[in-house]
């Protein structure tokens, strides 16, 4: 019943948005749409200042197009919503950021074409810098064949629209670059007697020039490009006419001797380990992230089948979950083991260092019970926090087994001290005040006497640990979110634990021990 997730999402206080444009569209055209979105991002009276950025950065580490916007979004703080000059009648105030998120990506989408991302500053790098794509989570489709991999990212991505809780859904195209393909006739090359290297030659300097010398300006050594003037390369009739040499010193046109046609090709090219890749990125608002990616990840295998050399990869934050949830799954029965090993060189036998660790259970009840009546997603903060769990529950079962170990060895001190003073009936008999256990005491009044005086030292440790992340466990404030899941599952493992402790495990220790001699 519990959701899964990598880490609960960190609060940065602000917003990033992510328009991605087809790849035709101009620097104009996409300085104008970013222009219109920051105008309807900024009539939301929680955003305090918007900043776009259009195309690459500056410092070219991110290789993109024009067709790339993103907006660094600044919000007021949270308290501040829906008062005062920022209240606006014909607003809806959202309760929270998620609800915020989606009432612009509501006024945004009126853009046909534009496939939005929401995020945050920092974790937008990071979500990136593990995906390898502009997105949270993706799936990838390793594959040679462009085209045959942007269909069935397309078939993925009818299929993911259709799930609940995914969000912010959009193709990583490689393909969507329009060009002028010159494919040259080698048979009419021939009967006009036109070689490939001059064809080449004069299409390369007269659409995108050719160095023919250079300009010496002292020590500075510049290209001199020869490039036709605009109006001959203008458009795809105007190249078809261009004239090209021939072998007896007369001319042809370029029409002549290929075919000329304009087709989509690739924009870019994504490689991640030397193979080829097309992505569908997708966020996750309104559910966890593992039943989600789950139920994506059984419908496409049910749908969709991949040829012979391609591959299907889930990446982004699921592969963080993934690998994390393994790893401490790794940690959790090494560490079980190696509490069993301390425990049986403290106790030297295997009964009691057994009865020991059945206090772990204890802790576990009321740390997923916790998570639950709260609505908080299990992740690797929540993990951690059943690690610390099991520490004081052992602690509180080493405290509780020693003093009825203790009552017990005394009980069978005063038996022999009864055997003796029975044979000389004249001799008195001196009792310890600290051990009042009398020679008819069971095991039963041991227990009944170790729980007597252990039960402050029990209740203590669960309060200090309980009360001292309570703040945490109830704070609301920006960097709260990792801590909380933690918080949450310790104060709800110890209430199950301290309470189990007292009054389960003394039953579990005399159902071990009541045909001990």
């Amino acid at each position: 019943f519990l959701g899964t997730e990598f880490l609960p999402e960190l609060d940065e206080g602000a917003i990033y948005v992510r328009a991605t444009c087809p790849m035709s569209i101009s620097l104009d055209e996409s300085c104008e749409l970013a222009k219109k979105m920051r105008t309807i991002i900024l009539d939301f009276p929680e955003v305090k200042q918007v900043m776009s950025q259009t195309g690459r950065p500056n410092d070219g580490t991110d290789a993109t197009g024009f067709y790339n916007i993103e907006f660094h979004v600044d919000i007021f703080p949270k308290k501040e919503w829906g008062r005062g000059v920022l209240h606006t009648p014909e607003h809806k105030t959202p309760k929270n950021k998620e609800e915020l998120i989606e009432q612009m990506n509501a006024e945004l989408s009126v853009f046909q074409g534009v496939d939005l991302n929401f995020s945050q500053p920092i974790m937008d790098n990071v979500e990136e810098a593990v995906s390898g794509v502009k997105g949270s989570l993706c799936v990838k489709i390793y594959g040679e064949d462009l085209n045959y991999a942007e269909a069935r990212a397309k078939e993925i991505f009818n299929i993911m629209q259709e799930i609940r809780g995914i969000e912010d859904l959009g193709i990583i195209r490689n393909i969507g670059q329009p060009e002028m393909q010159i494919d040259l006739n080698q048979n009419k090359m021939a009967l006009y007697g036109v070689t490939a290297a001059d064809a080449n030659a004069v299409i390369e300097m007269a659409i995108g020039g050719k160095a023919v010398s250079y300009i010496y300006e002292g020590e500075r050594k510049f290209q001199l490009r020869l490039r036709y003037n605009q109006d001959y390369r203008s458009n795809q009739e105007t190249i078809s006419n261009l004239m090209i040499p021939t072998s007896s010193g007369s001319q042809v046109p370029v029409k002549n001797i290929a075919e000329i046609k304009t087709v989509t090709g690739a924009g870019l090219i994504f490689r991640d380990a030397n193979l080829r890749y097309t992505a569908v990125k997708f966020s996750v608002r309104g559910r966890d992230m593992g039943s989600a990616v789950a139920e994506a990840q059984h419908k496409i295998s049910q749908k969709v089948q991949l040829q012979k050399g391609y591959e299907l990869e889930w990446a982004g934050d699921f592969e963080n979950q993934q690998r994390a949830s393994k790893r401490l799954g790794e940690v959790i029965p090494i560490s079980i083991c190696l509490i069993f090993l301390i425990l049986f060189m403290m106790f030297r036998n295997i009964k009691d260092a057994g009865l020991v660790l059945i206090n772990v259970p204890f802790a576990i009840v009321g740390g997923i019970a916790a998570l639950l009546v709260t609505g908080t997603n299990f992740s690797i903060s929540a993990g951690i926090g059943f690690i610390a769990l099991f520490g004081i529950c052992i602690q509180n079962g080493v405290i509780l087994i020693s003093v009825f170990k203790k009552n017990m060895n005394n009980r069978t001190q005063m038996t022999q001290i009864t055997q003796i003073s029975a044979d000389n009936m004249n001799k008195e008999i001196s009792v310890n005040p600290r051990y009042p256990c009398n020679p008819r005491s069971t095991l039963e009044d041991a227990i009944k006497k170790g729980l007597r005086t252990r039960v402050r030292p029990v209740i203590m440790t669960a309060l200090m640990a309980a009360l001292g992340l309570l703040p945490a466990a109830l704070s609301t404030g920006i960097g709260s979110e990792t801590s909380k899941p933690l918080a949450i599952v310790v104060i709800g493992g110890l209430i199950s634990a301290t309470l189990l402790t007292l009054f389960v495990f003394p039953v579990v220790f005399w159902a071990g021990y009541r045909n001990h001699k």
